[in-house]
């Protein structure tokens, strides 16, 4: 049993991430793939898509470096936690590295970055921050 699938999918993106590899495999969730469509929709991956296995479905996420091999996900980091939540008001939610880097948010209108969530003025609770 798993006590954090989030941690666990921010960890294996950040492995793959570290050794380059093109693309990483996730046991599939519908808040995973609402993250999944945020680094998306932020230039973060490529693209996502499910894979139909036999236990359980995977999510496989196409990950993005730089015409020279750079990394475009530097650092990914859990914010809220199964024994310590974070929520915060769309006031609250400041730009991470000047507005280079992301912070992905659970709202009752789904997951979606802090622009959007600025935007359309509502808050939630803090996933995760992506730069």
């Amino acid at each position: 049993m798993m006590t954090d699938p989030i941690a666990d999918m921010l960890t294996r993106i950040r492995n793959a991430v570290r050794v380059e590899r093109a693309f990483v495999d996730i046991p599939s969730s519908r808040v995973k793939r609402g993250i999944a469509d945020v680094l998306k929709r932020e230039g973060f991956i490529w693209d996502w898509a499910e894979v139909e296995e036999s236990p359980v479905n995977v999510l496989r996420l196409e990950l993005k470096y730089g015409s020279n091999g750079e990394r475009v996900i530097q650092t990914i980091r859990r914010m809220s936690k199964p024994g310590r939540r974070l929520y915060a008001h769309c006031k609250d939610l400041k730009p991470v590295l000047g507005g280079l880097g992301i912070t992905i948010i659970s709202t009752s209108k789904g997951v979606i970055s802090d622009r959007e969530a600025r935007r359309e003025k509502i808050g939630g609770e803090i996933l995760c921050e992506v730069a």
